[in-house]
């Protein structure tokens, strides 16, 4: 039948062929959920292949193969692989099952469901570069048929398979052996960390016990104190990272043994006098030296400091008070509050009043201060004379700045209240400035609207109102005096007082030139309205005269010429 040409029969040998090596040896066995395994393959009788390969081994076959691909694409959008025809045709699945094997190779992300040959030519490319599966399948017949052939897309399928499933073994071996590669040299390091850690930790312990069993005394406090430094800096700086390489070191030994012991491994045994015992020893020793030198180190400082402390207080204290008072004096004559507006005066008295606060809190360190220079005089300190120069100065800038606070308070109550009235008054200004300077700009605006009139009654009326705005016009110049009067009164206030005003009144934009510049311009405008109105009115006179004439000839003309039509 082959060498007669029945492609029906050849083909099926073929397809009979595929199933038997390709796919028949895929099942749901294995290494646990979603893993599909191949079986152990035995090779079988050419003469009985055909008859072996029953429909129901085709379809264990198959569905072995789909579970397969169902698993491993479950997590992808859009995809859900129910057979191997339609769930092809959109080229995701195949794209999703590279993805899940090798995602550096497919940007699954910017594929479309829209978009099946883009999608099936993009997988079918990078399964023949990156995965050497060659290109059985063409995405122009699969997205055209109805149903793809279904056998050929299992075969393609399972080459994906035996693709991903080989590589699957061999990384899992690789990994097995790195990972028990890992823990010995893990455990390796941890064997070498412990005797350098331990041998580190000896060796400072054997370097620190002399020094502090140590007792010379020394002559001064000054180097007396040096000693104490130093043996705070041991215990800030030195002694605790050594307290945690301890602590780290009976760590490590016992993770170190537990992993011995957990991978059936001798247990660790350091070098002789690096036991953990060992250590202990040694730090119960360092303990003890440590103790009995600080008992020594606070009693030769107390009997040293005796003399000292009260000094070194009142030393402290009058530095203190000294850096509070730096600029204080400066602060408290400046004369900041001429150039100041309301609200500014308003937080300079809320800060002169925390200032107030923070003086009378100084109070009691002042009196401390001259209580301890006392007592030192009376102690007979050896250096009194300076002590004295230093309480003395104290006191005497204290009363200087006492007098200076109350005279800075007066200056500025008496600036807000100054500044108060000049405040009210701007207000008055705004609220007054306001109305009369719209009445101006709409005054302007209708002396300099244009007119048309048609008849000698009209320019009549518009004569009459501009007679009327006129007269207006002495009560809106004594309207204009009181609101400048206003705004003189402020500056007078002002000038008075050495108050120096801050730009422009806060409450409005319209300054009394604004004010005086419209109203010369409104002064200006009237003449020429009158004039503008004369002539318009001349000139409706005139075409009322004009207009009774017309009307006077028009009865003549009429007639004769109705006489002449008829």
């Amino acid at each position: 039948e082959i060498v007669d040409g029945n492609a029906k029969m050849t083909l099926g040998m073929i397809w009979t062929i595929i199933l038997r090596f390709a796919i028949q040896d895929i099942s749901v066995e294995g290494e646990g959920p979603g893993y599909l395994s191949p079986r152990r393959r035995r090779l079988p009788n050419p003469l009985r292949l055909i008859r072996d390969l029953s429909p129901s081994a085709e379809t264990s076959a198959k569905e072995g193969l789909l579970l397969w691909c169902q698993r491993k694409t479950a997590p992808y959008k859009n995809v859900n692989v129910q057979n191997f025809h339609i769930s092809w045709k959109d080229g995701l699945a195949f794209n999703a099952l590279i993805h899940r094997h090798r995602p550096e190779l497919i940007e699954y992300d910017k594929l479309r469901k829209d978009d099946p040959v883009t999608n099936l030519n993009n997988a079918f490319e990078v399964a023949e570069k990156y995965l050497d599966i060659p290109k059985m399948l063409d995405a122009e017949d699969i997205v055209n048929t109805a149903r793809p052939d279904e056998k050929a897309i299992m075969t393609y399928v399972s080459s994906f398979y035996h693709a991903f499933s080989g590589a699957q073994k061999a990384e899992t071996a690789a990994n097995r052996i790195c990972k028990v590669l890992a823990v010995n040299q893990e455990n390796e390091h941890l064997m070498e960390d412990y005797e350098k850690l331990a041998s580190d930790l000896l060796e400072w312990i054997k370097r620190t016990i002399p020094w502090l069993e140590d007792r010379s005394p020394q002559k001064t406090i000054q180097e007396m104190q040096q000693k104490l430094e130093d043996f705070r800096d041991y215990r800030r700086v030195h002694k605790p990272p050594k307290v945690q390489e301890k602590c780290q070191l009976e760590i490590n030994f016992n993770t170190l043994q537990t992993k011995l012991r957990l991978s059936n491994r001798p247990a660790f045994m350091p070098s002789e006098g690096k036991m953990v015992s060992d250590i202990n020893t040694g730090w119960q020793h360092l303990e003890q030296a440590e103790k009995g030198y600080e008992e020594w180190l606070l009693n030769e400082i107390r009997r040293l400091e005796r003399l000292d402390h009260l000094a070194e207080k009142f030393r402290q204290k009058a530095s203190i008070h000294e850096a509070w008072t730096e600029g204080k004096e400066a602060m408290l004559k400046q004369k900041d509050y001429e150039t100041a507006t309301l609200s500014d005066i308003k937080a300079l008295i809320r800060k002169h009043e925390a200032f107030e606060s923070d003086l009378a809190a100084h109070q009691d360190r002042v009196e401390q201060i001259a209580a301890i220079a006392q007592e030192l005089n009376e102690l007979d300190y050896y250096d009194s004379p300076s002590v004295n120069a230093r309480c003395q100065k104290i006191c005497d800038q204290w009363d200087v700045l006492g007098s200076l606070t109350h005279s800075r308070r007066e200056a500025l109550e008496k600036t807000e209240k100054q500044l108060e009235t000049i405040d009210e008054l701007h207000l008055e200004y705004a609220k007054r400035a306001a109305p009369f300077n719209n009445w101006m700009e709409s005054a302007m605006e209708d002396l300099q609207d244009m007119f048309i009139v048609h008849t000698i009654e009209e320019i009549e009326g518009l004569i009459a109102a501009h007679d009327q705005f006129k007269s207006t016009l002495p009560d809106a110049d004594k309207e204009r005096e009181a609101i400048l009067g206003i705004q003189r009164e402020a500056q007078r206030i002002a000038d008075f007082n050495s108050i120096k005003l801050s730009g422009n009144n806060p409450y409005t934009s319209v300054t009394p030139q604004i004010i005086n510049s419209k109203w010369e311009r409104v002064q200006q405008l009237v003449p020429k309205r009158d004039h503008a109105l004369q002539d318009e009115q001349s000139k409706q006179q005139s075409n009322e005269h004009l207009r009774r004439q017309f009307a006077s000839q028009a009865n003549i003309v009429g007639p004769w010429i109705q006489t002449k039509m008829e």
